[in-house]
Parts: C-alpha cells; sequence; structure tokens
C-alpha cells in the first residue's frame, strides 16, 4: 500500500479565529503536516519563499499585502486555496477565471471539496492563477518585486520603462533599476495598459515618462525620456505610442 504524501501546509489569515477554524477542519485530514501560520502578507512571502509548503490556505483581505500581491511576490502559481470573506471584485475575478475559492464562513463539507480538489492539481502550475493575479495587480497603483530577501513596492507612477535581459526584464524606475526573473511579454500583463506600451521588442515604457520622440536615422527612432535615458523605438513601436501621447 502505497504511503500518502505529507503535504506541507501554511495557513494565511489575518484573523486568528479564521485560522484557528481551519486547524479544526484539517484535523481530520493526516496527509496535512502544518509549517506555519501568517497575520499579513509580508509574513506569508517570507514563509512561502523560505518554507516552499505545498498548499497555502490564503486570504485575500490582509495587511500590508493582499493575497493577490502575496501570489505576484513570490510568483507562485499552484497549490492555493483561496479563502475570503465577501469582496465582489475578487468573487467577480475567481468566477472568470473559473477558480475554486471558499467564501467564509464555510462548512467542513465545502472545505473538504476544496481540498479534494486542491490534491488533484498539486505541483500542476495554474494559468487561471497568474491570469486572476495579473487582473488584479492592474488594478492596485504599485508593483511588487523580491529583492535580496526584501519585498519592494514601486508604484507604477515611479517606473520610466522596462527592458527584456535575456530571462530577465529590468525595471528602471527613480534613478535606480532592478532585476526580474520574468520575460517582458509576462511582465506586462501586470501593468496597466493604459499607462505602458511596448514600443521595441525589447523595451516597453510608461506613456508619461516619454519627453519626446526622435528619428535616430533614416529608418529608426529612439525616445527620450524625461529621467534622460533614451530607448530604441521600433517602426511598429512608434505607431502605438503616437496614438498615446
Amino acid at each position: 500500500m502505497q504511503t500518502p504524501r505529507i503535504l506541507k501546509t501554511l495557513l494565511v489569515d489575518d484573523e486568528e479565529l479564521a485560522r484557528r477554524l481551519v486547524r479544526e477542519y484539517l484535523k481530520s485530514h493526516t496527509d496535512i503536516d502544518i509549517i506555519g501560520e501568517c497575520e499579513n502578507g509580508m509574513q506569508a512571502v517570507e514563509a512561502i519563499t523560505q518554507q516552499q509548503p505545498d498548499l497555502i490556505f490564503l486570504d485575500i483581505q490582509m495587511p500590508k499585502l493582499t493575497g493577490f500581491e502575496v501570489l505576484e511576490a513570490t510568483q507562485r502559481q499552484h497549490g492555493v486555496i483561496f479563502t475570503t470573506a465577501y469582496d465582489q471584485y475578487a468573487l467577480k475575478a475567481f468566477d472568470q477565471h473559473a477558480i475554486d475559492y471558499l467564501l467564509k464562513p464555510f462548512s467542513q463539507q465545502r472545505f473538504n471539496d476544496a481540498l479534494s480538489k486542491a490534491r488533484k492539481l498539486l505541483d500542476q502550475t495554474d494559468p487561471a492563477i497568474h491570469a486572476v493575479v495579473a487582473q488584479q495587480v492592474q488594478k492596485s497603483d504599485r508593483i511588487l518585486i523580491r529583492d535580496r530577501g526584501l519585498t519592494l513596492a514601486i508604484p507604477f507612477a515611479d517606473i520610466d520603462y522596462i527592458e527584456a535581459q535575456d530571462d530577465y526584464v529590468q525595471i528602471h524606475y527613480g534613478g535606480k533599476s532592478i532585476m526580474k526573473t520574468q520575460s517582458l511579454s509576462e511582465f506586462e500583463k501586470l501593468l496597466p495598459s493604459e499607462q505602458f506600451v511596448r514600443i521595441h521588442r525589447s523595451v516597453s515604457v510608461r506613456v508619461a515618462a516619454v519627453k519626446q520622440l526622435e528619428r535616430a536615422s533614416k529608418d529608426s527612432f529612439q525616445a527620450v525620456l524625461h529621467c534622460a535615458a533614451v530607448v530604441p523605438v521600433s517602426r511598429s513601436g512608434y505607431d502605438r505610442i503616437k496614438l498615446m501621447l
């Protein structure tokens, strides 16, 4: 007989009562090992990064970081069971992307059903999670980046441009820059499309950061930014940004 896999499980909720209820519901599930509890989003980012749990019960509305921002910062896209009180925007996003969630207050039976579904999908990247996180991040005014163990919140309004660097993107903001392991195409999904535009195969720019467009040669253009940076502009990128200036 095959030994059941023990699932390292993290509970994330700012309400102690809510965490206690999940602990109670988990008592009958002998394959669950609760490795930690977090009462805010920052703690959750650290715990997920360091302990790599198999399963996370994740509240949405929390101090410091929302559940969506926790997933954005950790780039976690699997093994998540969302728990939330009524939040029409979050629930609409879950329904739109067919993501299962536990709406508080929930019963033991509903909890068991969600856990059973999650067990079947463990370790499988779920594109729906990335889609719903991207959708919710675009509605905020900042983006979260992990850098040397710290979580930085960078306002969209501070970003000048983003540059593709092999498997990374380099984000230039406020006279500084930071690298993130992500393709430019994936990173762009997190940006509000009314503020940012791809102007070159390797560059996206915040439209308001552009001071002027110049012809660089007979067949090419460049953008001069208010921060004094100069970035290349392709023919198609020129057409796109002209419509937004």
